[in-house]
């Protein structure tokens, strides 16, 4: 095997380890985003776990955040407790902060 295949192989396995990272982020960052919200609703317990499942799920209708943000502006107003979407998101890039640390610390 040659050096270039040794290198492209290393480089294709970073890009998949990377891309689960990334992923792993993004989905504790919504259970985390789903507990905030389950908060905010009164939910608690199993019930706010199952909600936080809910928001998690909720991200793979379509690509992107737009799903998990659409989601928590619904079930808050339905609530009584109208939410902006930038308040969402400003929630929601703290809360990706907080997951990658605790993903980087389960990782070593």
């Amino acid at each position: 095997m040659t050096t270039f295949d040794d290198r492209e192989k290393a480089f294709e396995a970073k890009y998949e380890h990377d891309e689960q990272l990334k992923f792993k982020v993004n989905s504790r960052r919504n259970k985390l985003l789903g507990l905030w919200a389950a908060g905010l609703l009164g939910k608690t317990g199993a019930d706010a776990e199952a909600y936080a499942k809910e928001v998690v799920m909720a991200d793979f209708e379509k690509p992107g955040d737009s799903d998990v943000i659409d989601k928590l502006m619904k079930d808050l107003a339905a609530a009584g407790k109208p939410m902006e979407d930038h308040t969402i998101r400003k929630h929601s890039q703290l809360l990706a902060d907080e997951a990658k640390k605790q993903i980087m610390a389960e990782v070593r």
